[in-house]
């Protein structure tokens, strides 16, 4: 695995906020720092300074980058459920065995592809339109 850059002294964090948080937001946190390959530590910076970017912002622009966020996240679950089909459909058709469920693997990736299609068409049309 790669090592990453070292940040230069001018752009090191030196600063270590802290916050608190039940147990219910935590494991949220924590899945979700770990579904992004990232630390809670950087999430946590990166969504801070993210609010902080554009205190102009309206609450409905940041509810609708949560939407964003959220459904980013529902796909990306069902794309690696519908994958994990996928490569047992895979298995049993290359050991000689019945692949009966291979129809309803491929109509689920057809549902997906569609989603992410419609959410991208949605997402891009609506960038447009506010920018």
């Amino acid at each position: 695995m790669k090592q990453r850059e070292r940040l230069r002294d001018d752009d090191k964090r030196m600063h270590q906020p802290s916050c608190r948080m039940n147990d219910t937001e935590y494991q949220r946190l924590a899945r979700g720092a770990a579904a992004c390959g990232m630390s809670i530590a950087a999430v946590l910076a990166r969504a801070g300074l993210n609010a902080a970017r554009d205190l102009d912002r309206t609450a409905a622009e940041v509810a609708g980058e949560r939407e964003v966020v959220s459904e980013l996240f529902a796909l990306r679950r069902h794309l690696g459920q519908i994958g994990n089909n996928l490569n047992q459909v895979a298995a049993a058709a290359n050991s000689g065995a019945d692949a009966r469920h291979a129809t309803a693997v491929l109509d689920a990736v057809e549902r997906a592809a569609r989603r992410v299609d419609a959410f991208t068409q949605q997402y891009l049309t609506g960038e447009n339109r506010s920018g």
